[in-house]
């Protein structure tokens, strides 16, 4: 029987600082190093353009990160946009940890299944209150919100119209910006 050794955080972040994964699209996701998929430019436009508009909904309420790092317990992955806690200097020296994010998207092209029960696992096992998966082959977001156990209780499909996220009740997303 063969065991495969899972990596720590720390583990993780000093392979980085040797070099030993700079020219490897990886992410740490429950101890395991895995290669990311390359992205499609569907994929990496609709995250781009999602980012940006966030980022003039939420102004100078909240950091809008573009596929950047966030350290959890034993996991760093990549999602397509985190918001976050200002201020952004925060996290000149750090990632941003559960206690500072907001919300966190995934942009699904080919990567569905992966999102919905990997990523959605391990953001839940975290305690990120709200996660969106914008499902670009349905043409749909997929709210989910309420983390207990490892899974989201609350799983809402949007096909057009307005999502409010939990942390800013008074910001209006529109699906169809989002989603083209």
């Amino acid at each position: 029987m063969k065991t495969l050794a899972k990596w720590s955080i720390d583990e993780y972040h000093r392979m980085i600082q040797a070099g030993v994964l700079c020219d490897r699209n990886v992410e740490l996701l429950e101890g395991e190093i895995i290669e990311m998929s390359p992205e499609t430019p569907i994929h990496y436009n609709t995250a781009k353009r999602g980012s940006k508009y966030l980022e003039e909904l939420l102004a100078n309420q909240a950091e809008v990160r573009f596929n950047g790092p966030i350290t959890l317990a034993n996991s760093e992955p990549e999602p397509d946009i985190a918001i976050v806690r200002l201020p952004d200097s925060t996290y000149n020296n750090r990632h941003p940890k559960p206690e500072d994010i907001f919300w966190l998207i995934e942009v699904a092209n080919t990567s569905l299944k992966k999102d919905l029960e990997l990523k959605a696992s391990i953001y839940a096992d975290a305690q990120i209150q709200e996660y969106w998966i914008l499902d670009l082959s349905a043409q749909q977001i997929i709210v989910l919100r309420n983390p207990q156990d490892k899974q989201y209780t609350q799983e809402q499909i949007i096909q057009a119209g307005i999502i409010t996220p939990l942390a800013f009740p008074n910001i209006q997303v529109s699906v169809q910006i989002l989603l083209n």
